[in-house]
């Protein structure tokens, strides 16, 4: 990590440096914002303790990090254009990075200072469009070219059907234990609150059976959220690192010469499909888009294979060759996206889908020192700062506590909900997902639920993403006026 600061001047360095803080800084926020989706049914159900609950998310989201992979941390990386990723002027590159960290951090720390469990991710993505329509709006550039639309829009869907999906799910999982438990009485405890149970049994913790539940599905949840929200944040460090140090981040390094091998091998094997398969495909679907798409391909594989001749060690490519590559090795990703989403046989999909992920497996990457420092960061922030959020989602959600049940059901709903957005690269908000399946088994088990938390709730979800965006776009405006 340290030579991050051996090559540049003084205040480069310490832009690196402060760069390097907010990023961590803004981890550790999502850390205690977010730590409260996995700790309140443990805590207010009495299955743990408090200190002991939030101890274990934090052991767990650390593994998260560490093992979660790197899908999520680029899908937010490719939100910004390459061109304004990697801006010529280092001082623009600063602006952009500086104004994205700020406006996620203001909003985060604003939302848990008021105690409402907003999306770090809606802010943090929200923040990223922001620098994007500003920068358009700045430069005179069409805003379709000012933003990567396509991974946008993938973003939003997940964004807005995630909660609703949660809840769908959330309360059919009360309903399938309804049915058990009407057939098997003697697990009916399950739909007890904690203060039923204890009146009816005399005993302050939950059931065994139940408490294991409980702990079992918490950990899935702290699991699941470090492996999502801690790949934003190794997003977040390679956004800052490509954008202010290129020459060491465009593309990795580190890569050896069979892995180089097999990407020009990858590349081989691809230009072959598609010179065999091209006319059969545009005639099967009859569009002249694809035509060109295949003609776009084939041109940067030729310009990709002609950059790799004779090179064993990508430290030999200069800087103009690096960017070069990394801008030929995803727009061939993205041509595949292309060709993928046409009428293909499965066996051609799945190449192609392995293909893809071979090809960027160059310019998709984190050192290990970045995954270590971020699961560090999101960890330590599950321990301090919890508490508010922990309150709202534990006794203000409903009218009355969370049961057994219902704990049980948002719990599981959130860990495969997070999880299959993790494995699939898809940034989900982990606030949202809990917020809303903890609702969804309180109306599902007919509880009412209080109209203020929850309007305030909705009230900063929908605002989370037009305020962030606004912040961000306010603060690169500043920054531009300075720098010019």
């Amino acid at each position: 990590m340290l030579y991050l600061f051996s090559y540049s001047d003084l205040n480069h360095s310490l832009f690196i440096f402060l760069a390097l803080f907010f990023v961590l800084f803004y981890e550790a926020i999502n850390g205690f914002h977010d730590t409260a989706n996995a700790v309140s049914t443990l805590i207010y159900t009495r299955a743990m303790s408090a200190n002991l609950a939030v101890i274990m998310s934090g052991i767990f989201n650390f593994l998260g990090v560490l093992l979660g992979g790197l899908t999520v941390a680029y899908a937010i990386v490719h939100l910004l254009p390459n061109d304004l990723l990697l801006n010529e002027n280092p001082q623009h590159a600063l602006a952009i990075v500086f104004s994205i960290l700020l406006a996620a951090i203001l909003w985060n720390l604003s939302t848990w200072y008021f105690c409402l469990p907003a999306s770090s991710s809606h802010a943090l993505i929200g923040a990223i469009i922001g620098v994007g329509l500003t920068n358009a709006i700045y430069t005179g550039s069409s805003l379709v070219h000012a933003l990567n639309i396509s991974k946008i829009l993938n973003v939003f869907i997940s964004l807005i059907l995630s909660p609703v999906i949660g809840l769908i799910i959330s309360g059919s999982i009360i309903f399938v234990l309804r049915y058990i438990t009407n057939k098997y009485k003697k697990f009916n405890r399950i739909h007890m609150t904690p203060l039923e149970y204890e009146k009816s049994k005399g005993k302050k913790n939950p059931p065994l059976s139940i408490k294991i539940a409980l702990i079992l599905s918490s950990i899935g949840v702290s699991y699941a959220h470090g492996a999502n929200d801690g790949q934003k944040g190794i997003g977040l460090i390679m956004l800052v690192l490509i954008s202010i140090i290129p020459a060491s981040f465009l593309i990795n390094l580190n890569t050896t010469r069979n892995e180089i091998i097999d990407t020009k091998n990858t590349l081989n094997y691809l230009y072959k499909y598609y010179s065999n398969n091209r006319i059969n495909i545009i005639k099967k679907n009859n569009n002249k888009k694809l035509y060109l798409n295949y003609s776009h391909i084939t041109k940067n594989i030729k310009e990709a294979h002609i950059l790799l001749n004779n090179v064993y060690d990508y430290k030999n490519l200069n800087i103009q060759k690096r960017f070069q590559l990394r801008h030929l090795l995803l727009c061939i990703s993205d041509n595949i996206d292309q060709i993928t989403s046409f009428d293909i046989n499965k066996n051609e999909k799945n190449f192609l889908y392995k293909t893809k992920k071979e090809i960027l497996k160059t310019v998709e990457y984190a050192p290990i020192w970045i995954i270590l420092i971020i699961a560090f960061s999101l960890s330590i922030g599950t321990m301090f700062g919890w508490k508010r959020i922990v309150v709202t989602i534990g006794e203000k959600i409903g009218e009355k506590r969370m049961t057994y049940a219902q704990a049980m059901s948002a719990q599981i709903t959130a860990t495969f909900s997070i999880g299959i957005a993790s494995y699939t690269g898809i940034p989900v908000s982990t606030t949202h997902i809990l917020s809303s399946s903890v609702a969804g088994s309180m109306l599902a088990d007919g509880d009412r639920i209080q109209k203020t938390t929850m309007k305030n709730i909705i009230v900063a979800w929908v605002l989370t993403l037009p305020i962030s965006i606004l912040i961000s776009g306010f603060l690169y405006s500043i920054a531009l006026f300075l720098i010019n």
